[in-house]
């Protein structure tokens, strides 16, 4: 069994062919599909985060707002990129949307990926401490936002408030207990999946990484989990690790979908460089009849890794087209293989 959802990059544009021509119709059409999601069976609705582009940038109102229309389905986000987030405002938003939705949020967050500007987070008024990389603000405020998940007070209480305090240092609120758990971490290397596996973070797993062995995307990917399940099991947390592997996977049952997808048929990996000096190897879309589908996922060894699958989906096609997506791999391809 596995837990099936989608991940949204919430795109829109001024464009005659899209659904979505305007952040309005991306932010409601976004609830509408987390609902239509539920009512399907799907067991979440993930979320991507970009800023200073025409997608999704500020999740926790849309989070709250899917949470309260909703009643079952986890809702999160990957990825959140640290690089742009205070730590402790993020703390009260995470843990308001979490209880609003009753402790449904799986939040990923990261490092972030490539940016629509040099430096955007330099704009939102941060900067790098001495000999401090990108990456490494991005590990230190994921850092300080997990250790102050955990309810616990730290900061000093005023003499003379203008509440009452309880006794003791005082700690943000709302606290969400148990959002700690549930917290991801968006890896494109194996050394940030062992990392987050030692800070006790769940793992997710996206169409690309770091090519680090020249192997096919599927084989590095499922060596990445690997590592990162033993290295959570050496950190001897008690509870269970979880992985999430993204996929492009479209089931070709009509005229429709061949005319949208038919030419990712035969797909296969690419290599690119991101961030001018890193290759990276981009996994495969999946795009055919139900019953070759199910041959090829077979032998997707990171799916198989994986407790959690998260379908990316064409956002901009709209709600109906995308609950058709989502409804024929529930039907036609999840059962066959041992998801459902």
């Amino acid at each position: 069994m596995k837990k099936i959802g989608f991940l949204s990059f919430g795109h829109w544009a001024d464009h005659p062919a899209y659904s979505t021509q305007s952040a309005s119709d991306t932010l409601l059409q976004s609830i509408d599909l987390a609902v239509a999601a539920e009512e399907l069976g799907l067991d979440g609705a993930y979320f991507r985060v970009h800023h200073f582009a025409r997608q999704l940038a500020s999740p926790f109102p849309l989070l709250a707002a899917i949470g309260a229309k909703t009643k079952q389905i986890e809702i999160g986000t990957g990825v959140i990129d640290m690089r742009y987030e205070n730590p402790l405002y993020m703390v009260e938003d995470a843990g308001a949307a979490d209880i609003i939705s009753g402790g449904r949020l799986q939040l990923g967050i990261s490092r972030g990926s490539p940016e629509q500007v040099i430096d955007g987070w330099r704009y939102f008024d941060y900067d790098l401490k001495d000999g401090e990389t990108d990456a490494d603000m991005g590990r230190r405020k994921a850092l300080s936002f997990l250790n102050h998940l955990d309810g616990v007070g730290f900061a000093q209480p005023n003499p003379n408030p203008m509440f009452p305090n309880p006794p003791g240092l005082l700690r943000l609120e709302p606290h969400a207990e148990g959002l700690r758990d549930r917290i991801w971490w968006g890896a494109a290397s194996n050394a940030t999946a062992v990392w987050a596996a030692q800070q006790g973070m769940l793992l997710q797993s996206s169409t690309l990484k770091y090519d680090e062995s020249g192997k096919p995307f599927h084989i590095q990917q499922a060596e990445q989990i690997r590592l990162y399940k033993e290295a959570w099991k050496e950190a001897g947390h008690t509870r269970a690790p979880r992985v999430s592997v993204s996929r492009s996977i479209f089931a070709l049952v009509n005229d429709q979908d061949r005319l949208y997808f038919g030419q990712q048929a035969g797909s296969v990996d690419s290599i690119g460089m991101i961030e001018a000096d890193k290759r990276a190897i981009f996994g495969k879309s999946y795009a055919a009849s139900p019953e070759k589908l199910i041959d090829e996922l077979a032998k997707d060894e990171a799916i198989q890794e994986a407790d959690t699958l998260l379908l990316t989906i064409p956002n901009t096609l709209g709600v109906d087209y995308n609950v058709h997506i989502l409804s024929s791999i529930l039907e036609h391809v999840a059962p066959a293989l041992g998801w459902r």
